[in-house]
Parts: structure tokens; sequence; C-alpha cells
């Protein structure tokens, strides 16, 4: 490190960040994006998962079982990354695949016994790991904050 970068360091050696750039919503929120994926994506992988295996089968333990289509349309997960993610599913017997009775060119997918026990567990990591993401802020604190947060994404979601 040269002098001039360590000028740049406060005492404590963290580095400083300007005040107009620590006051912009848009960016501490692609800040903390940014360690709240890198944390769930490790937290999950040592559980040998996903984020997209978590999504897909909360979204068949929430809603039952759906068509390939209509789970994409529920996680967000592109209908080609879809394919992907249930094949890996289905591989592991934590969804089963079939036959739509209705229009056999369809495929239903459903969470299997053993898909239930798995997504019970990654609700346990999930857990552990927001515990960590969230830790300097009380549990009212926590609350108020998703709760904002999902107004925000609630309303852009509704304007784009």
């Amino acid at each position: 490190m040269t002098r001039s970068e360590a000028a740049d360091l406060p005492d404590d050696g963290a580095p400083q960040t300007p005040d107009r750039l620590r006051r912009r919503a848009s960016r501490l929120l692609s800040q903390l994006s940014t360690r709240s994926d890198r944390l769930i994506t490790e937290g999950l992988a040592q559980a040998d998962a996903r984020k997209w295996h978590y999504a897909a089968l909360a979204s068949l333990q929430e809603y039952g079982p759906a068509s390939q289509a209509a789970l994409s349309r529920r996680t967000g997960i592109y209908s080609s990354d879809m394919v992907g993610v249930l094949n890996e599913l289905v591989e592991r017997d934590l969804v089963e695949r079939g036959p739509d009775p209705d229009d056999r060119r369809r495929n239903i997918i459903t969470i299997s016994a053993q898909g239930r026990r798995h997504l019970h567990r990654l609700d346990k990591v999930l857990d552990a790991l927001h515990e960590e993401l969230l830790a300097p802020l009380s549990q009212a604190e926590r609350d108020q904050f998703v709760e904002l947060l999902t107004r925000l994404l609630d309303h852009h979601t509704r304007t784009s």
C-alpha cells in the first residue's frame, strides 16, 4: 500500500466512503445485495443446494403441483433455466415430474416427501444465514426492513 492510499484510511484501517455515497439508497441496496447474495449462495452450497432449488421447492410446497411454465412464472426463474433446475431436483428425488393428465404435452412438477424434508432443512440454513445478515438489527427493525423492502419491490414490479 502506498503512503497516499494509507492516508485515505481512517485510524482503524477501514476504507472511507464519501458521505454522498453512503446516503444513496441505490448504492446501499446494491452493496448489501451483493453481500447478501454471496452469503446465501455460499451458505446454500454448504447444504448442497442453490437459491433456485429453494425457490422451486418453496413454490411447490406453498402452491402445490405446477407446470414448468407456471413454476417459472412463480419463481422468476427463466423457463430455459427452469429445465436444468428441475433436472437437478428430479435427479435428487426432491421433485417428481410427470405428464399432465389434462395435456400430455405438458409436465406437472410435484414436490416429493424427500423434497419437503430438504426444504425444511434449507429453511433452517436460511434462517441462520439471515440471522447473520441482519445481526445489527433488532427483531422489530428486521420486520420493518423486510416490510419496506417488500413495499419497494412490489411497487417497482407493478410499474415495470
